[in-house]
């Protein structure tokens, strides 16, 4: 039988990854380099929040006390949420927000790959669609980290910058917990540990097309997924995320 709390938390992890991500590459709306940027940016971070509404619409379900999708989204505190550290920082230069976004696409096309073939079929239905705007996103995210590593002094140098400064906050991608095993045994999810040798191997393609050097630290940021640990940052967005819901509660139009 699954422990229904422990899918719960699952659904969550999935969910407040794609909303702070999605919230955070929208910050680029209006304000992108060029056009063609601006609107793909707004367009990933549609799917993104596209993909929010499935994993915590489900996660309502589950939980079974009458919350939406938008409630679990505006009504919690920053101490509940349970995304990774790295979805989280701030936006940073173009560079910056494009490595970020590789990083995690990277991740979130081999768990969802993983995830298709889970034994809920909830979840398997949601990977499959999820999946396929995720594998233009690696796609787009790859090319362009590869366009700017590799082009000029300028844009490689930001572009190491910014590689430099997240990949620390990778290796939380990877670690287990007691959710994690418990979603392993019923079937649900891989562990995320399992995912790491097919993640290194694409990131380190893409990266030496982009001549970028992985850095060796593999130092892990723990505490995001738990909640006890989650940057000044997420507050201020949540913030701006959540000011209209917490000034008009029930607001519809």
């Amino acid at each position: 039988m699954t422990d229904q709390d422990a899918l719960f938390q699952f659904l969550l992890r999935m969910g407040d990854n794609t909303l702070v991500l999605g919230h955070r590459v929208s910050e680029w709306c209006g304000v992108s380099p060029v056009l063609e940027e601006d609107i793909a940016l707004a367009n990933t971070a549609l799917d993104m929040i596209g993909q929010t509404q499935f994993w915590l619409g489900l996660a309502g379900e589950v939980e079974g006390k009458g919350r939406s999708a938008d409630d679990l989204a505006f009504l919690r505190d920053v101490w509940d949420f349970r995304n990774v550290l790295l979805v989280e920082l701030p936006n940073g230069d173009f560079g910056q927000t494009l490595m970020r976004q590789f990083l995690f696409d990277a991740w979130a096309s081999t768990m969802l790959g993983r995830l298709m073939y889970s034994s809920d079929k909830r979840v398997a239905d949601i990977a499959e669609k999820a999946s396929k705007e995720v594998a233009y996103h690696v796609e787009r995210s790859a090319d362009t980290v590869v366009g700017l590593g590799d082009g000029t002094p300028e844009s490689h140098a930001k572009m190491q910058a910014a590689l430099d400064l997240l990949y620390p906050y990778v290796g939380e991608l990877f670690e287990s917990d007691a959710v994690d095993a418990a979603m392993v045994s019923a079937g649900i999810a891989p562990d995320p540990a399992s995912l790491r040798d097919d993640y290194d191997t694409l990131i380190k393609r893409v990266l030496s097309e982009a001549t970028l050097n992985v850095p060796a630290s593999k130092f892990t940021h723990k505490g995001g997924r738990t909640g006890y640990m989650h940057t000044e940052h997420l507050g201020h967005m949540l913030t701006q995320m959540q000011w209209l819901q917490r000034a008009y509660p029930g607001a519809t139009w």
